[in-house]
């Protein structure tokens, strides 16, 4: 049995297809199959039904493919030792980012960090917490920012800075008297929301489930963006919340449409998160120094109080 053997299993496992799992691999396809087949030979069991289309993992293939994938990333962790004990920071990093922390957070660090660390070469994707979860576990993120706690004994979180929610309430709507809101004074049925599937629209709804009941079908207004929900609230359609940071790029007449809370203001935690094998450890603490380091200077607000971003 060999590393790359059960590195062949879990490329077919992903893509379903030897084909496919070949080409990623950068081999034949005839090599790949070969060296599954020797795999299964000498354990003498079937890990993949060759006979379905898309090829599926046995039951005695999954036990197998959970084994390897740790076998796999354990075996990744003895270059990153010899990475570490040279100081070396490089190589290819992936992180995830989720939605609504990229467009703002990404553009001030970003720069930063890559004249810092020239070696490292930063693959970036915009995902949901529920893709990053499961590419994290599968090997294919090395870590990502996202909000937490997600308590998830698989996945470790290092706390990057806490983020408040600002409320964005147009002229006419019945708080927009207000200098400064309570949480008390929110109604989920006159708010617009983001889609479902961001954590930050289940933060909003666990915030104000805590002083209001609501019925899902009483929603009026999602959408898929933040820029959209501040355009609907600007024609009338509703108040929403956004992110603390978000509010940093309105313009001088939306201002007048941001609240805050009285303190504690809701916030949100954002950490960056990663698998508990602890692999890359160098590039995730030199992501966390220069994030940290320059979001210090951008959230001043120190009483504040976490609301979580999974649904209830």
């Amino acid at each position: 049995m060999t590393i790359t053997q059960l590195y062949y299993v879990l490329a077919v496992a992903e893509n379903q297809n030897f084909t496919k799992a070949a080409e990623k691999c950068f081999v034949t396809q005839p090599t790949l199959s070969m060296q599954i087949q020797k795999l299964e030979d000498q354990l003498d069991v079937l890990i993949f039904d060759r006979s379905k289309k898309p090829i599926e993992l046995t039951d005695i293939g999954r036990k197998i493919v959970t084994q390897a994938r740790n076998i796999v990333n354990e075996s990744y962790r003895i270059q990153d030792i010899v990475d570490q004990q040279k100081g070396f920071i490089g190589g290819e990093f992936k992180l995830g980012i989720i939605p609504t922390v990229m467009p703002t957070l990404l553009p001030m660090f970003l720069k930063n960090f890559i004249k810092k660390h020239p070696k490292i070469k930063l693959k970036i994707e915009e995902l949901t917490t529920e893709e990053i979860i499961t590419r994290i576990k599968d090997g294919h993120l090395d870590a990502a920012i996202a909000a937490t706690p997600l308590e998830d004994d698989s996945i470790k979180e290092r706390v990057l800075y806490f983020e408040p929610f600002v409320g964005y309430i147009p002229k006419g709507h019945r708080l927009h008297a207000n200098k400064k809101i309570d949480v008390s004074d929110l109604d989920i049925n006159d708010m617009l929301l983001l889609e479902d599937g961001h954590c930050f629209r289940d933060g909003v709804i666990n915030l104000c489930k805590a002083f209001k009941s609501h019925s899902d079908d009483q929603f009026q207004l999602e959408s898929g963006s933040i820029e959209t929900l501040i355009k609907l609230s600007n024609e009338g359609l509703g108040m929403t919340l956004l992110p603390y940071l978000h509010t940093l790029d309105v313009n001088d007449k939306e201002k007048e449409n941001l609240h805050y809370f009285n303190a504690p203001s809701p916030a949100r935690e954002v950490s960056i998160i990663y698998h508990k094998s602890e692999l890359k450890m160098q590039i995730i603490e030199a992501l966390q120094d220069t994030i940290s380091g320059i979001i210090r200077g951008a959230i001043a607000f120190q009483n504040v109080k976490i609301i979580s971003p999974l649904p209830k």
